[in-house]
């Protein structure tokens, strides 16, 4: 394909970079007539800073959920999304086909976040045992090493969060080191030692902010994001007590994961509450756009680069994948990143009711009818503010603002006229070919209207958003709800409401409730960013919304926009999960150098 060509020459670029600046024995450019040694690397402020640059290479790029070297699966292997093409490593997870054999490889189809992120580490490592002999300002160098800490703690997370417990690596491994020594530490010791390293970073010269020179640099905030979202993980019920990890242990008989701790709960409130406090202090807020739009707003939150609600991002350029893989065929995108039915059904109605409350066993919904929601016929009314025109199918009319900014459907108006999914429409599924749109839905949220990939015009630099304060202000709804119950939640979640242009909850929640509206409201507030596979994970609940059935529009069907044909929920394919699925397994031939590693349970 087009786009696997594109990205393998992105990858391929990438490559080259690293063997530049990453490799032990010459990781910068060399210098004339010599290779430099790390001793000497390090004699100089310039080179020192290039291999700081080199640590923040190996941060994921989850803005490409189908190529390898985004080293994201996840947003494909949750319930809301279907990826058009099956040579991505999401399509073996959901087909229930990836193993200990498979999971650690590079090539387009397969997933090595294992070996990336202890490449991440080791340059960490390098970084931090080196820098003191680096002749430089003492202040600047304390905020470099809280940038390496805060790394090295972020690929540490990266890998706990996928595999459960790992080695805790602190130190540069040498060659003559006894690997076969290495084993899992617990997953309270893992989680301790990245909270430590947070620590120091907040405790080290690190700005809470970066000015614009430094964009894309580790900050307090970043450490103190970081900080919130790991305890919150370290809480949650796949982590904290689970009973099909009480027997799971190293070959010494040591347990790797704890009983159920209460208190963590609270460790992760007064995380996420020091970390809002700590950036509101400094300017920090929810993003609003000038004109108090809710669908303005979320389109200008992932194209405003560094707004206020950003606490760590990556500067990524003119990413030029993102667009191609979610713009339609008919105005020369790739139709890739098509939401699922189960996610458009989860979108609230205007006034905060959800359109649908249950399925009958056939798959169709039950209709809640206070809500407003209806699935057949067509409006004749255009939304006051442009969120749809007359014509459209009922079903996607009076949702919330957030939808419209998420979601492009059949009929919907994108650029420069009303998109058409229908088989023989403009946008619809073609004879031959793999770039078509699976479900009827394409992702529209932090795509850019103005640009036009078949004229190349319109491109402009883009971030990459790993933490936003929105995740912190419902991190700490979700802890504080499980530590004290859901009175102190509810002006964080409504916050995140108020900004969407949604009512506030309604009062007196129970702690129960609470919890699935805050759930709820993650599912939508983080869509397509790389929240949702881990929460359902977290959450222990990935049995229901990750292994069964996956719906989506009748795109075999439809002559017209009007034509009913189109608009039958149809099934797209039968989702594998098993309980081994709930942690990844560890690459075999990684197991194979390791002699005293377990793998996870049931690989």
């Amino acid at each position: 394909m087009v786009h696997q060509n594109i990205s393998k020459m992105k990858y391929s670029a990438l490559v080259l970079i690293l063997l530049l600046l990453a490799s032990c024995s010459d990781f910068l450019d060399k210098v004339p007539n010599e290779d430099m040694t790390l001793d000497e690397a390090f004699s100089s402020r310039l080179y020192a800073e290039r291999y700081l640059s080199s640590v923040y290479v190996n941060l994921p790029q989850e803005i490409s959920f189908n190529d390898w070297w985004g080293r994201n699966p996840f947003v494909g292997a949750s319930d809301e999304m279907e990826i058009t093409w099956n040579a991505v490593y999401a399509q073996y997870m959901n087909n229930g086909s990836w193993n200990p054999e498979n999971v650690g490889n590079g090539g387009q189809d397969m997933c090595d976040i294992w070996p990336y992120n202890w490449e991440g580490i080791r340059k960490s490592n390098i970084f931090l045992s080196h820098i003191d002999q680096t002749p430089m300002d003492e202040n600047e160098k304390d905020i470099w090493k809280g940038e390496a800490l805060f790394l090295r703690a972020f690929y540490h997370f990266l890998l706990l969060r996928t595999h459960g417990p790992i080695p805790i690596v602190d130190k540069v491994i040498l060659p003559d080191d006894d690997f076969k020594k290495i084993k899992r530490s617990t997953f309270d010791e893992t989680v301790n030692f990245i909270v430590s390293d947070l620590n120091k970073a907040i405790a080290s010269n690190l700005p809470i902010k970066t000015s614009t020179d430094k964009y894309g640099r580790a900050t307090k905030a970043a450490a103190l994001a970081l900080k919130s979202r790991v305890l919150l993980c370290s809480a949650s019920p796949l982590f904290n007590g689970n009973p099909d990890y009480k027997d799971f242990q190293n070959k010494d008989g040591e347990k790797l994961f704890s009983d159920y701790d209460a208190k963590k709960w609270e460790k992760a409130a007064q995380a996420s509450l020091e970390c809002i406090q700590a950036v509101e202090d400094e300017g920090y807020k929810i993003y609003y756009s000038s004109d108090n739009d809710p669908v303005t707003a979320y389109k200008e939150l992932f194209l405003k680069n560094w707004n206020s609600e950003v606490l760590f991002a990556k500067n990524i350029g003119v990413w030029d994948h993102i667009e191609r893989a979610s713009n339609p065929t008919g105005m020369s995108g790739w139709s890739g990143y098509c939401p699922t039915q189960e996610l458009v059904d989860a979108f609230e109605m205007s006034n905060g009711e959800a359109p649908i409350i249950a399925y009958n066993t056939d798959g169709t919904p039950i209709i809640n009818p206070s809500s407003g929601y209806a699935e057949n016929g067509y409006t004749t009314l255009t939304h006051p503010n442009g969120y749809y025109q007359s014509g459209i199918r009922n079903m996607y009319v009076g949702r919330e603002p957030r939808f419209y900014a998420f979601i492009n459907f059949n009929g919907a108006y994108w650029k420069t006229r009303k998109l058409e999914f229908w088989k023989t429409g403009r946008d619809g599924k073609k004879s031959g070919g793999v770039d078509y749109c699976i479900t009827g839905y394409l992702m529209k949220k932090m795509l850019d209207k103005n640009v036009n990939i078949s004229q190349n015009t319109g491109w402009s630099l883009r971030t990459l958003v790993y933490f936003r304060l929105s995740e912190i202000y419902l991190n700490y709804a979700e802890a504080i709800n499980e530590a004290e119950g859901s009175s102190k939640a509810y002006f964080y979640v409504n916050a995140i409401r108020k900004r969407a242009g949604l009512p506030d909850l309604p009062s007196g929640l129970n702690y129960d409730q609470m919890k699935e509206k805050i759930r709820h409201e993650r599912q939508i507030e983080f869509a397509f960013e790389t929240h949702r596979y881990f929460d359902t994970r977290r959450w222990k609940i990935s049995e229901k919304t990750d292994g069964g059935f996956i719906h989506g529009m009748n795109i075999n069907a439809g002559t017209s926009l009007n034509d009913n044909a189109f608009y039958e929920r149809s099934i797209l394919e039968k989702r594998i999960f098993e309980k081994k699925h709930y942690l990844f397994p560890i690459p075999q031939k990684e197991m194979n150098k390791l002699p005293l590693m377990v793998q996870n349970p049931g690989w």
